[in-house]
């Protein structure tokens, strides 16, 4: 238990430290914001996507490797926001210039998503598979509440 209130401290801190960051990008042009957003994106994705293959019996199960993959997402999942500076809705993106005139939802959905990222490295602690798997969709459903509204198809 001690373990796992030391990680959710430790998930809350960078997050206000990384989000504090997000402020004050240091992106010289609109496109480097884009590719910043999207390497990030791309990253909870793959681990996103190695925990699912394990959920679904795609590869084998290892609660250590799966840990792994729970704590980068949560980590990862503070970074994009950064990325999202007021016209990188232009370009190579399938950002929606929705995001910035909406902006507070958006921020509601990003805030969410972290959340439960967070959430879902802390279960991935115990051995409570239900739990587990209950965080990872969480997890899931905050990416796809933010893609259906703010992502080109």
């Amino acid at each position: 238990m001690k373990k796992q209130i030391k990680l959710g401290l430790l998930a809350l801190t960078g997050g206000v430290m990384l989000a504090s960051a997000a402020h004050a990008n240091n992106f010289k042009e609109v496109d480097d914001a884009i590719e910043y957003r999207q390497s990030a994106f791309g990253l909870i994705a793959h681990n996103f996507g190695d925990m699912g293959a394990m959920l679904k019996g795609e590869k084998p199960f290892d609660a250590e490797v799966f840990a792994m993959r729970a704590q980068n997402v949560a980590a990862l999942s503070q970074l994009p926001a950064e990325g999202f500076v007021a016209g990188s809705d232009k370009g190579n993106t399938e950002a929606l210039a929705k995001i910035w005139s909406d902006k507070a939802d958006f921020d509601s959905k990003m805030s969410e998503f972290q959340d439960n990222a967070a959430k879902l490295a802390v279960a991935a602690q115990s051995d409570d598979n239900n739990a587990l798997k209950a965080a990872f969709m969480a997890t899931g459903k905050s990416c796809k509440g933010c893609h259906d509204v703010y992502k080109k198809d």
